[in-house]
């Protein structure tokens, strides 16, 4: 059983970066996105934030939305839904949040120096309830489903943020409700070529993975541990 690393000790160990963004879906109303994560130990952390963007990451990682995740600096980057795809990455120091340290401590005992974090969908919502009438209402209502990487209209980017190389673990972390069903079916259309996709399936599902945040510490560790046995096996 691994040992569960406090997160002051991981915040001295890992540098945060995202991509923030606000994207406007219909007049008067604007969303709050982030499009992906990156976490990088600090010996390993670039000058130019564009060279991450570009860099072969050691894992992939997806889960279900940003969270209450946010930027550290000023972010302005405004952008109408029908250019969402022509939107350049910036990537800005940010606040990681409780599931970022989990997924550091796979990071430490797997020996990865960077990990990038993708989700099903952009919208920053930190509250699961909240997000999935979010995302529902955006979609029939305004037709708007590129609030997802995964979506055909940004196919370009999901490929440049992906990565080519077979061997690099996508691990999926989305988490188990239902409710994403839509959103899981149109990733896994993207991500099926993919040879080493890992991740913790719900028993009795065929899609529903582990998400690296239970309510209980010592499913926590459960968690972390279990990852980091199946990473290491591969």
């Amino acid at each position: 059983m691994v040992r569960f690393i406090p997160a002051e000790e991981l915040k001295d160990k890992y540098d945060v970066f995202g991509h923030f963004y606000s994207v406007e879906v219909a007049p008067h109303t604007v969303v709050e996105c982030r499009s992906v994560l990156e976490l990088v130990h600090q010996n390993h952390t670039p000058q130019s934030m564009s060279v991450l963007s570009k860099s072969r990451p050691d894992a992939v990682i997806i889960m279900m939305n940003p969270g209450s995740s946010r930027p550290l600096v000023e972010v302005n980057n405004h952008i109408h839904a029908n250019s969402i795809h022509e939107l350049p990455i910036s990537l800005v120091p940010t606040k990681p949040d409780t599931t970022q340290y989990q997924v550091m401590r796979v990071m430490h005992y797997c020996q990865w120096r960077h990990v990038r974090v993708l989700n099903l969908s952009d919208l920053r919502c930190s509250k699961s309830v909240e997000f999935f009438k979010q995302f529902q209402r955006l979609e029939a209502d305004a037709s708007f489903d590129s609030h997802s990487v995964f979506s055909s209209r940004r196919k370009s980017e999901l490929v440049s943020k992906f990565t080519k190389h077979n061997t690099v673990p996508v691990i999926r972390a989305w988490g188990v409700s239902p409710e994403l069903d839509p959103l899981i079916e149109r990733c896994t259309d993207r991500i099926i070529r993919s040879k080493a996709v890992r991740g913790l399936i719900k028993e009795g599902t065929i899609n529903k993975f582990l998400h690296p945040l239970p309510s209980l510490q010592s499913q926590k560790l459960l968690w972390v541990n279990r990852m980091v046995e199946q990473c290491r096996g591969a």
